[in-house]
């Protein structure tokens, strides 16, 4: 929650250069995460230069999962990170992209905002920048905003002339600029090139922005003779230049940055005082990741293979569920376009993930995945499209019906088990879904209520298909339960299955309120049942889980 006070924000800059894919996001979360452990007041926000109007229609596969805030903005992926390290949630306003900026821009001038004047990039551009940037920040003790892409970039000048200005505006000793870089290996002489990283700087000071701080990314330790080149180049204070070594966590992060000291160097340099850092927990987080001694392997039926970042929140939250069990999981990426998957790559899995998606490619692949989970009683968490999959699946095998599909894949089907919203018939795709948190209200005594231990909920939505209510009496007398419905809407939220390990799909996406040190009560009961299943199966001595093939 925002201060009421009227006190100065203090501003963190992060950019970064010489390559991307760096972990700006996870530096900018861990800098939020040691300067939060010591009482401030933290709020974080991701400018990305790309001409897009949000990052919901941005292809998964190239850009990561696309997250979602409470309040229904479809974000970075980053934004994601923020939310995990400094357990707060975020609003619309901490996400910025360019498609806003310019539209507003061009709002103004046809309103006459700008009364006749040219509109330029600078001011009336670097203005609306700024605009964003210090109304997100009211309020808030510290306010850490990352620059998307990399210095260089044509799309990123803006941005970064934007924040070149902000020294002026709001007082230099309120302004602090971070500046992530990257130091290659290399291997024929083994050794360490600080050039690159030389350059980045040199190319952003150029742009008028002198770095406080560097970040150096690196695969291999750095020498204190590659460190005192880079100070003296870079113009860096040696107290300033942090080395960040490849980790086997990302939540090693903090505690490796609070080790260097540099948050005591950041708080001096904004003219804060200095407060003793909690992070206990956060160490007894790290801790728990290393020390899991039980295992299973939880089986994820992907169709966006690229990269792990397409499904950043399920796997942070499945591990985190595992961290709470003490069970260390092992994700299994699973082709659902590979329709012979299943001898080959299920059957060697404890739980199985179905992780939502838009179009029809893979989903046959889905529904196959969600038989094989209710005949074979592998526990069976299914995602938004997770959730629908198997309403189809349970229509066609289980009530042996033809002809069952979603209106999104078969506009024609003659039983539409799941169909498009009313109101959102005939829109345009972009930011126009059921997004953001809704209520859910869960029967008592279900299995979804035995993991929240509560019957009142809110969760946050992604989608624009839903469950036909049409079908909900035949399919709940075969055994389907529809234990979560959305008060106002009378919508289904939930569904689960009777005699069942574990088989609950949610329409919400419970992954984006997951957070490392406090995992969310599905997850945790999904491999807490995946454990138990493949422990009972050990005790009878079965080789195989395969009872039915599919």
């Amino acid at each position: 929650m925002k201060s009421k006070t009227n006190k100065q924000t203090k501003y963190i800059f992060v950019t970064g250069g010489v390559v991307s894919g760096l972990g700006k996001g996870i530096t900018a979360a861990s800098l939020g995460k040691i300067l939060s452990s010591r009482g401030f007041l933290v709020n974080m926000q991701k400018c990305d230069p790309y001409l897009n109007t949000d990052a919901g229609t941005l292809n998964p596969s190239e850009h990561g999962e696309v997250f979602v805030t409470h309040d229904g903005a479809e974000t970075d992926l980053d934004l994601g990170h923020y939310e995990r390290f400094i357990d707060r949630d975020l609003d619309r306003s901490s996400s910025v992209i360019s498609g806003q900026i310019f539209s507003s821009v061009i709002e103004n001038e046809r309103k006459g905002k700008y009364l006749g004047k040219t509109v330029q990039i600078i001011p009336h551009v670097t203005d609306e920048i700024q605009r964003r940037i210090i109304d997100a920040g009211k309020g808030f003790d510290i306010h850490i905003v990352e620059i998307g892409g990399t210095v260089g970039d044509y799309e990123a000048m803006a941005f970064i002339e934007a924040i070149r200005q902000m020294k002026h505006k709001v007082g230099q000793e309120n302004v602090l600029y971070a500046h992530l870089v990257f130091l290659p290996y290399l291997e024929a002489s083994k050794e360490i090139k600080t050039k690159p990283a030389q350059n980045s700087v040199r190319d952003l000071r150029e742009a008028g922005v002198l770095p406080d701080v560097l970040f150096v990314r690196t695969d291999h330790p750095i020498s204190a003779e590659a460190l005192n080149k880079m100070s003296l180049y870079c113009d860096v204070d040696k107290d300033a230049i942090v080395a960040l070594q490849t980790a086997k966590s990302v939540y090693e992060v903090p505690l490796t940055m609070e080790d260097t000291g540099i948050g005591e160097y950041i708080l001096k340099k904004l003219q804060l005082s200095n407060k003793k850092p909690d992070l206990n927990a956060w160490k007894d987080l790290v801790e728990s990741i290393s020390r899991a001694d039980k295992k299973i392997t939880i089986g994820v039926i992907a169709k966006y293979m690229s990269h792990e970042d397409t499904y950043m929140s399920v796997f942070e939250a499945i591990r985190a569920a595992g961290w709470h069990n003490n069970i260390g999981v092992e994700i299994k990426w699973i082709n659902a376009e590979n329709l012979s998957y299943i001898d080959q790559d299920i059957s060697d899995v404890d739980g199985i993930v179905v992780p939502g998606g838009f179009g029809d490619r893979g989903v046959e692949g889905k529904i196959m995945a969600a038989r094989y989970a209710r005949e074979n009683n592998v526990p069976y968490l299914g995602l938004c499209l997770g959730m629908q999959v198997a309403v189809i699946e349970f229509a066609r095998y289980v009530l042996n019906t033809d002809d069952v599909n979603s209106t999104e894949f078969d506009r024609d089907t003659k039983n539409p088990v799941i169909h498009i919203m009313p109101g959102q018939l005939g829109v345009q795709l972009g930011g126009s879904m059921r997004l953001g948190d809704y209520r859910c209200q869960i029967t008592k005594n279900s299995r979804a209520h035995l993991a929240y231990r509560a019957t009142k909920i809110s969760e946050r939505h992604r989608h624009r298909y839903e469950f036909n209510n049409k079908y909900l009496d035949a399919l709940s007398s075969k055994g389907m339960v529809f234990s979560g419905i959305n008060p106002e809407s009378k919508l289904t939220e939930i569904v689960e299955l009777k005699n069942h390990p574990f088989f609950v799909a949610s329409q919400f996406h419970p992954e984006f309120k997951s957070r490392p040190d406090r995992a969310h009560p599905l997850f945790i009961d999904f491999v807490g049942a995946s454990m138990r299943q493949k422990e009972s199966l050990s005790k009878v001595g079965l080789t195989s889980k395969i009872k039915n093939r599919v």
